[in-house]
């Protein structure tokens, strides 16, 4: 599905919060917050994503100047059963709130659904944002931490970051200007432990499609950025392009950016904080320096459960594509 904004909607303020990891990597200072305890100061990991998030959001509403009271709506979602994590930050905010879960793709979901509301003119403002905790993810969707289990070469590190944006009808920087929703894509991967080749059919659908409504080329863009395929995702990615005969020589994935090649991450960096915390670090940032004019964000998500695994089920996957401009390029007759 295809969406064009009838009026590009504004990313007015952004920001992040990771674990201790992540700030030993190759965006190290970048973020608004980096935590040397991944605990965050609470007693189990469900806490500490619960508290990343709520001090995603605190630095998110303290660099926009507002209160959490001036927000209209927040779409937000993790990784953990039933979006918990997110839904006991809500708890605390007490703000109208719409749960979403995509897996990993959850943060271009609620840009996609938070420009929505705001472009239809329900909302002057709505906030999105998507977390993970490595601790979280691991027990629920692998083996528990205490297990020891040696990770495979393809498997990647699910990062502990949040990334949250504001939305507005007005800003100066950067601004959603189309969006593309991808369906769920199934090829058969059965290996989760191998997440990039099982989404990277999904990322390569949703582009193309994009490209295909748009009339645009993969040379439009200044960048494109997928959300944590990883390296083995990456390379799969690029391969079914130039099975399409599509061209593409300007994409990075942020599973590829976080972690430095030291940290033994081996495929790379995965999870709902990875795409997110590289947005709001590295990306929106380029927006405000003028160095970026137009980009694609591609996050994706595989939508298995622990249960279904076990169960012999393969995994689907699915891509939401967020197509951001600067102020000029977004408002060109």
């Amino acid at each position: 599905m295809y969406i064009k904004y009838k009026r590009p909607v504004a990313i007015t303020a952004w920001a992040s919060v990771v674990g201790k990891k992540e700030s030993h990597g190759l965006l190290t200072g970048k973020f608004d917050e980096e935590c040397s305890d991944d605990y965050f100061g609470r007693e189990t990991w469900e806490k500490a994503e619960t508290e990343l998030q709520t001090r995603c959001i605190d630095h998110l509403l303290h660099k926009k100047g507002i209160s959490k009271n001036d927000v209209e709506i927040i779409f937000g979602g993790d990784l953990c059963n039933q979006i918990t994590s997110t839904a006991y930050t809500m708890r605390h905010f007490g703000t109208p709130f719409m749960g979403l879960y995509n897996a990993c793709s959850t943060m271009a979901e609620s840009m996609i659904a938070a420009a929505c509301m705001v472009d239809g003119g329900y909302a002057s403002n709505a906030v999105a944002l998507a977390s993970s905790h490595f601790c979280t993810a691991e027990r629920q969707f692998r083996t528990p931490l205490d297990y020891g289990g040696k990770r495979t070469p393809t498997a990647q590190w699910t990062v502990t970051g949040c990334g949250s944006v504001i939305v507005e009808r007005f800003g100066k920087h950067a601004f959603i200007n189309a969006a593309q929703v991808g369906r769920v894509v199934d090829l058969g991967v059965k290996d989760a432990n191998n997440m990039g080749a099982a989404m990277a059919p999904a990322a390569a659908e949703t582009l193309k499609k994009f490209l295909y409504s748009s009339g645009t080329d993969c040379s439009d863009y200044d960048a494109i950025y997928t959300g944590d395929l990883g390296r083995v995702g990456s390379e799969l990615f690029f391969q079914l392009l130039q099975n399409e005969k599509i061209n593409i020589e300007n994409h990075t994935d942020c599973g590829c950016m976080i972690f430095s090649p030291g940290q033994n991450v081996q495929s790379g960096a995965s999870g709902c904080g990875c795409g997110a915390s590289v947005l709001a670090a590295h990306i929106l940032p380029k927006f405000e320096s003028g160095e970026y004019k137009n980009i694609l964000f591609i996050a994706t998500g595989a939508l298995m459960s622990p249960t279904t695994s076990m169960q012999g089920e393969s995994i689907p996957c699915i891509a939401h594509l967020v197509n951001i401009k600067s102020k000029e390029e977004a408002h060109k007759k």
